[in-house]
């Protein structure tokens, strides 16, 4: 029977499971009855929810996945993830056959049994788990188990307007983090403008969302390694945040920066680098591209993020592939996740994308995939009298790859999230202090995590 096409909204893990009450437990026991072989032939039809093909890389990908597999009726269910639909399909017998998630959200639906551990697929299939970058693999490893297979790996680094740093007497060591009082000082040195009449950021410290970054750069996790204590009232958190948040008020306060950033024209050749309305930001390394392709000759300059000690680092994101519990054709759900994250597919995809970029006459400017065997193969594709600053950019985004780090797999993904992320809201509203609004979020943090692990503790026995 062929499954009609699910529509989506947008909504939380934490709502979703509320509304399903997908019970743990359930994942296991369907991994455990299921045999996995590379050398065995599968069949029938899979649906895949959360995927979309919409580019090269995910086209020629999907298209070496199903050649693979000549039998089987490969299905992309329409939209992105809907967290609510795919939660209620789990609870309902009558999930899609395999998943595309967020890695953030891998904990919270494997201490649901929303997923199934995929230990036996892993062995049967023969994939090899070493060649998946470690910080992609821990974020989908939940209680020594894992339960997704990684791909795309997001990182972050430094980009800035070379001109208003020069202008301003400053380079690029001066946003790159490993100074704060530098970087406060150059804030007030590219600023132009307050408040209401902002012409230029000076910096934008990217809050609320890279709160973990400079938590990091400042010495801290905001969760323990095992995934069961927040730190996130850390006195390193506190000083963190008190840093970032001062950014904003040297510049007339967060709202006044975020309605003015929120006018860019951030996708296209009038970006704020291009028409000099911001001096730098750590950002995601994708934009790399979207600004090599949209404004090439913006006066660019890029680095790594670096910690306080001036080592590298970067918080990394990315997606993950899983098998929903009581899958219908577990076996060629398996069978794709390997051929689409394996070496030899990323390659191909990359170099479709070398092509696509030289018949425009636009530079290849690397891919992060999460498998870091790939990921070496594919920089060599890197043109190597690339141009400055393009050069640097891509020097910066592998350097960040390699000294990455992401927040562990727990069964709280979506409520420890929200709690720090609230805390960072309260202040940059102005509801509260930083040291306040953190030991609330602390406090939300860890009853999140206790009340999730003892369910998850309780039902493994």
């Amino acid at each position: 029977m062929k499954r009609a096409p699910w529509r989506w909204s947008a909504l939380t893990v934490a709502a979703g499971l509320a509304l399903t009450g997908c019970a743990s437990g359930t994942g296991s026991e369907a991994s455990d009855e299921t045999e996995f072989d590379s050398a065995a032939d599968v069949s029938g039809e899979l649906s895949i929810m959360g995927f979309g093909a919409g580019d090269e890389i995910g086209e020629v990908r999907l298209d070496e996945a199903k050649a693979a597999m000549p039998d089987v009726d490969v299905q992309l269910v329409e939209g992105d993830l809907d967290i609510q639909q795919f939660l209620s399909a789990v609870a309902a017998g009558d999930p899609p056959e395999i998943v595309y998630a967020n890695r953030d959200q891998i904990g919270t639906f494997a201490s649901r049994g929303a997923i199934v551990p995929l230990d036996s697929c892993i062995e049967g299939e023969g994939i090899d788990t070493s060649q998946y970058r470690e910080s992609a693999l821990n974020q989908v490893t939940f209680d020594d188990q894992v339960y997704g297979i990684p791909e795309f790996n997001g990182i972050i680094v430094t980009m800035a307007n070379a001109n208003l740093l020069s202008a301003a007497g400053l380079t690029i060591e001066d946003v790159n983090g490993s100074d704060w009082d530098a970087m406060t000082a150059a804030t007030q040195a590219m600023t132009v403008g307050n408040g209401g009449s902002l012409q230029t950021i000076g910096v934008d410290s990217k809050l609320p969302e890279f709160l973990p970054l400079w938590a990091k750069a400042n010495g801290v996790d905001l969760l323990s390694e095992d995934g069961r204590t927040a730190n996130v009232n850390d006195p390193k958190v506190v000083e963190a945040l008190e840093w970032a948040v001062d950014i904003y008020d040297r510049q007339g306060g967060f709202s006044a920066v975020k309605a003015y950033r929120d006018t860019a024209d951030f996708f296209g050749a009038e970006n704020q680098f291009a028409t000099n309305t911001l001096g730098a930001m750590p950002m995601e390394h994708w934009y790399i591209n979207v600004l090599n392709e949209n404004s090439p000759t913006a006066p660019m300059a890029f680095d790594t993020v670096k910690d306080r000690e001036g080592n590298t680092l970067s918080y990394a994101t990315g997606s993950a592939w899983a098998i929903p519990a009581d899958s219908a054709n577990p076996e060629a759900a398996c069978r794709l996740m390997k051929v689409i994250t394996q070496t030899d597919s990323w390659l191909k995809a990359a170099q479709a994308r070398v092509d696509l970029r030289a018949e425009s006459g636009q530079l290849f400017t690397g891919l992060l995939t999460g498998n870091q065997d790939a990921d070496e193969q594919i920089r060599e594709m890197v043109p190597a009298d690339a141009p400055e600053p393009w050069i640097s950019a891509i020097n910066a985004m592998y350097e960040a790859n390699d000294a990455a780090f992401s927040l562990p797999a727990n069964p709280a993904d979506a409520e420890f999230k929200t709690a720090w992320q609230d805390a960072v809201n309260r202040v940059l509203n102005g509801q509260a202090s930083a040291q306040e609004s953190l030991d609330q979020g602390q406090q939300e943090a860890q009853d999140a995590l206790d009340e999730a692990w003892a369910t998850w503790d309780d039902e493994q026995g």
